[in-house]
């Protein structure tokens, strides 16, 4: 498989071409700055918008955020990929019409809070696997 680049503003990342760059929902997210498919059950969206918050703060938002919504945290922790302090977060959603699992990686970085979000239904290593590739290879410039 080979590599692409996606670029958008000051954000770049190499993902694999198995991925598709779908148009942007900048309708009903107008911070959104990216969205990447791979098949029917995954979607990979990105958004960035300024901050006043830091990681302590917003990790406790995000995990209050999905048991609220019914979901139950996996796994949340401090990391640093990329070369950067982020947050990862790992949640099981189940709705009427779907069970999901969540992966989230959250950075903030210079007063702007960078949030890359995987919905996913396709449970398969794999898939979380080049999602970690994706998010490594990451730069804010």
């Amino acid at each position: 498989m080979n590599k692409n680049i996606f670029h958008s503003g000051n954000v770049s990342f190499e993902y694999l071409d198995s991925w598709a760059v779908e148009d942007a929902d900048t309708f009903n997210n107008p911070d959104c700055i990216a969205t990447l498919s791979k098949g029917e059950n995954n979607l990979l969206n990105i958004v960035a918008f300024p901050t006043p918050t830091d990681l302590n703060s917003y990790k406790e938002f995000m995990e209050n955020t999905i048991s609220d919504d019914g979901g139950v945290i996996l796994e949340s922790d401090f990391v640093q990929i990329a070369c950067m302090d982020a947050i990862r977060l790992h949640g099981n959603i189940k709705t009427p019409d779907i069970t999901f699992d969540i992966h989230t990686y959250v950075f903030i970085e210079d007063g702007n809070i960078y949030i890359f979000e995987l919905r996913t239904a396709d449970y398969s290593s794999k898939t979380i696997k080049e999602y970690d590739e994706m998010i490594s290879s990451l730069k804010l410039e």
